[in-house]
């Protein structure tokens, strides 16, 4: 008897992807590379719509809820190559190997641009990294419920931080500095191997 994984107990199994990850407007609307600031809105917009699974006007623990149980179908779906209900161990193999063999091609193509390896888990080591910190911000009342007046606040101080030179344009080479003075900040705010832990100084 084939071995099966249950849409149940599937969850467990997947691969966690961060649900508040935004992917940038990189290109710009008409595909020249530069981000104006209504383009940097509308994007925001949009994928405020995206996330509030729940059309309630606000992102909460409901919508990630909702969110992950949505791509836990997708994926069950994707991996029931058969479609009879159910994820054989082949399947799931062959999703596997599937899985490692786009990994180590996306490795090749990073070391043939010159690129480093880049881990998974984002800033500070945690799954969501930069983005879930964002999204962390994004919640200005500490209601762990973002508004999407939050949500555009939080955008648009993104654009207005990249924006350099205050042109109400962001460029690729804007956005290149920006991903290297976050690094810095990540690097400086990591402790350093061996350096013995800072007390606190009393009054």
């Amino acid at each position: 008897m084939k071995k099966k994984i249950s849409l149940l107990t599937l969850g467990a199994a997947l691969i966690a992807v961060p649900v508040l990850a935004a992917p940038g407007l990189k290109a710009g609307a008409d595909g020249n590379g530069i981000v104006t600031r209504a383009e940097a809105q509308a994007h925001a917009a949009e994928r405020f719509a995206k996330l509030d699974v729940n059309k309630d006007g606000k992102l909460d623990a409901s919508d990630r809820a909702a969110k992950r149980a949505e791509m836990q179908a997708q994926m069950f779906e994707r991996l029931d190559a058969n479609k009879d209900g159910s994820i054989s161990k082949a399947e799931w193999d062959q999703h596997a190997a599937d899985r490692d063999a786009k990994r180590a091609e996306r490795g090749e193509k990073r070391a043939d641009a010159g690129e480093g390896k880049r881990g998974m888990r984002g800033h500070h080591g945690k799954r969501g990294g930069h983005h879930g910190i964002m999204m962390g911000r994004a919640d200005a009342n500490g209601d762990k419920v973002v508004s999407q007046a939050e949500f555009q606040t939080a955008a648009l101080a993104r654009f207005d931080a990249a924006d350099t030179n205050k042109d109400g344009k962001v460029t690729a080479e804007e956005r290149a500095a920006q991903r290297e003075a976050w690094k810095a900040k990540a690097g400086e705010s990591r402790p350093k191997p061996g350096a013995a832990p800072v007390a606190p100084t009393g009054e």
